[in-house]
């Protein structure tokens, strides 16, 4: 069973058409867009069960459902292949295992023009309703592939003709005075480790944001969402 918790992540599954076997409304609960959720719900045959507050806690094991919880199929990953010809900007993720983290960088991924994200099998964080609510509905509209192997996976991109920036903070480049070719993927790694040494041969340059202060890296989230706007600026 897998969870969409809160307004925004319940109404994009809701339009994007994904399978919901129900959507549970706190009793009581009243807004403009609990009522879209409820019509959308009507128009597509989805049941909607009206709960205590007490209860879709329980189901949801936090208490900021904003009253709506959407029960539906596991969120399913797509394969690399799928994504090789969507898009000029691909996103993969090098050891990201905290599932906000995974979210935020899908929904600011998503905003940026991104074709799909790319995710290791192993020392990534899995597709939960915890991801669906960072994501902010982005999760529904945005693809995300696993792969077995990330290094494998940046050479199958730069055979179809990718150029691989990957985000260090020992970079010899800053993000913003390197030209970006194109298509391009960028690799982010987690906080504090930076990337795998086999991922970063595999890049073709490795790029930095330069920082004021004594703070040495940023959440990553924040990395992504710098170096994404700059390439969708250019």
């Amino acid at each position: 069973m897998t969870l969409r918790i809160g307004v925004h992540p319940v109404l994009e599954a809701l339009r994007a058409r994904r399978p919901l076997s129900r959507v549970v409304v706190a009793r009581g609960a009243s807004s403009r867009r609990l009522q879209e959720i409820i019509d959308l719900c009507r128009q597509l045959s989805i049941p909607v069960r009206l709960e205590s507050r007490e209860a879709l806690d329980r189901l949801s094991g936090t208490l900021a459902h904003q009253g709506v919880i959407a029960v539906g199929a596991a969120q399913g990953y797509c394969e690399l292949d799928d994504l090789l010809a969507r898009s000029p900007l691909l996103v993969l993720l090098d050891g990201i295992e905290d599932p906000h983290n995974l979210g935020a960088i899908i929904r600011t991924a998503h905003a940026a023009g991104a074709g799909g994200v790319v995710v290791p099998e192993r020392r990534a964080a899995p597709l939960t309703e915890a991801v669906a609510k960072a994501a902010a509905g982005a999760l529904e509209y945005l693809p995300v592939a696993r792969v077995g192997n990330l290094s494998r996976a940046l050479e199958r991109l730069k055979q179809r003709g990718y150029w691989i920036y990957g985000l260090d903070e020992r970079g010899e480049h800053s993000y913003d005075a390197i030209d970006y070719a194109q298509p391009t993927a960028f690799v982010l790694g987690a906080e504090g480790r930076g990337l795998h040494e086999q991922v970063r041969k595999h890049c073709d340059f490795l790029v930095r944001i330069p920082l004021a202060g004594k703070i040495s890296s940023l959440n990553v989230s924040v990395a992504a969402g710098i170096v994404l706007f700059e390439w969708k600026r250019r």
